[in-house]
């Protein structure tokens, strides 16, 4: 079975803005492992897909900082639609708990805002 798709390469660089100078081998894990390494292997799994698979994490890890909001922007980004987020964070609710999609819905009320 061939797998037909090509990664696209992931720049990113909120390690380095945010905490180059403070933790730079932090920041240079986060910019180039995490997103330069493995979001980069989207051939294998879509940047829609993973978007899902990361805001799932989050909202279950109960992460509701600026990270989660910024995470449901880049669903966003990555053509996760609005409709898909509200199924995402409902049926989060019954397997991570009701105040936890509560609270993930203020943040995607915020980014859909426009739709």
């Amino acid at each position: 079975m061939s797998n037909d798709k090509k990664a696209v390469k992931v720049v990113q660089t909120a390690g380095r803005d945010r905490l180059g100078e403070f933790a730079p081998e932090f920041a240079r894990y986060n910019d180039d492992i995490l997103f330069g390494e493995v979001w980069s292997r989207n051939n294998i799994l879509s940047l829609h897909d993973r978007s899902i698979v990361t805001v799932s994490a989050l909202i279950g890890a109960g992460i509701f900082t600026s990270a989660l909001k910024s995470h449901i922007n880049n669903a966003k980004n990555h053509d996760v639609t609005k409709a898909e987020m509200v199924e995402i964070i409902t049926q989060l609710a019954f397997y991570t708990g009701w105040p936890k999609a509560w609270a993930a819905f203020g943040y995607a009320q915020e980014v859909y805002a426009n739709d």
